[in-house]
């Protein structure tokens, strides 16, 4: 087990961690006494129905979700709402490669696949909080690739469902542009096939990944409107320098390796033997799909494709030219577009 002062409350609570005993995992193995860390907005009423679950994304953590999504007249209002921010396994609060311990830390942690995020979301919310039944899982990203295992899963818990940027089943395109992430992280030799002491041996690999965050990440129209401008930097040679590489630079890059092949992977046809279609078929909850226009990893195409296979859902696209990563709130219309959406869907009766 090793530390990194950023993983810490400090900057990403408050969060609880909660036990949830051995999580025994899809690919094989096992995380014995697996840690999930939790944020939790509003009340849970006497009915047990409004409860609303977030998971995370990539990198992402329950923090950037409190800032972004959630507030009072916001659609996740935790006046009305019971919100409950579960932070994936791998993403540096719950169990991860750089605090795990029993000889599974760093390069020997366990593979986890979205699937294990979900069953140990499924437990931690029916033995720690007694229930049965969600009101609306909303996630984007990796977050997105979880509400649909949950919504396959879990047909008869998930009332209500809205994935934001993000697929039941990753396509071949998107694998690659995974691959392209580790590898920028495991080619420095610094990287020491995972055995690093700390991220910053890793420096130069982690500012790689950031630029082709920022390719990839951002649209060409964002840079074209000269967004990065208004967000406070004179040159996209800034906006990479400070906030992207700003950003992934304190953290663990073994982390960011154990979410990004759990991503890759994330694909609930593994249901039915391979068939999307039946997958999708097993959806009950009312489900908004709602890709972002300019979405290079996620692209609303790939979106609509798996959204006419689910039953009653609606294609609900944001437009903004941020891309992918207009999920950060950069942009105020997409926020407005998402809460307009997530309010309708909440409001929608479901049997």
């Amino acid at each position: 087990m090793s530390t990194n002062s950023y993983y810490g409350q400090d900057g990403h609570g408050p969060f609880e961690l909660c036990d949830i005993g051995t999580l025994e995992l899809e690919d094989g193995g096992a995380l014995p006494g697996c840690q999930l860390a939790v944020a939790t907005h509003g009340t849970l009423n006497a009915a047990k129905d409004n409860a609303i679950l977030v998971p995370t994304w990539y990198s992402g953590t329950s923090k950037i979700m409190e800032q972004v999504y959630i507030g009072n007249g916001r659609a996740l209002d935790p006046a009305k709402y019971f919100i409950i921010v579960v932070n994936q396994i791998g993403n540096g609060l719950s169990t991860s490669p750089h605090n795990a311990g029993a000889g599974q830390g760093g390069p020997d942690f366990p593979k986890v696949r979205i699937g294990d995020d979900v069953r140990a979301q499924h437990r931690l919310l029916t033995e720690k909080f007694g229930l049965e039944s969600l009101a609306l899982v909303v996630g984007g990203s990796m977050g997105a690739q979880q509400t649909y295992e949950w919504a396959v899963r879990y047909p008869d818990f998930v009332r209500r469902a809205a994935a934001i940027a993000g697929t039941a089943r990753n396509t071949e395109h998107d694998f690659l542009f995974a691959d392209t992430l580790i590898e920028a992280i495991t080619s420095d030799p610094g990287f020491r096939a995972g055995r690093y002491a700390t991220s910053a041996d890793v420096a130069a690999g982690l500012k790689r990944h950031a630029r082709l965050w920022t390719v990839m990440g951002w649209s060409t129209d964002f840079f074209r409107a000269d967004r990065h401008k208004a967000l406070g930097f004179d040159s996209v040679q800034s906006f990479v320098d400070t906030f992207m590489t700003g950003y992934f630079a304190p953290m663990d890059p073994n982390n960011l390796i154990a979410m990004a092949w759990k991503w890759q992977r994330g694909d609930v046809s593994r249901h039915a033997g391979g068939d999307l279609a039946a997958a999708l078929g097993r959806i009950r909850a009312k489900t908004y799909v709602m890709p972002i226009s300019h979405d290079m990893f996620f692209p609303p195409g790939d979106c609509e494709a798996e959204q006419r296979l689910i039953r009653g859902s609606e294609f609900r696209p944001l437009k903004s030219i941020a891309g992918h990563l207009g999920l950060f709130g950069v942009d105020p219309e997409l926020l407005a577009q998402l809460d307009a959406h997530l309010s309708e869907l909440l409001a929608t009766p479901v049997g």
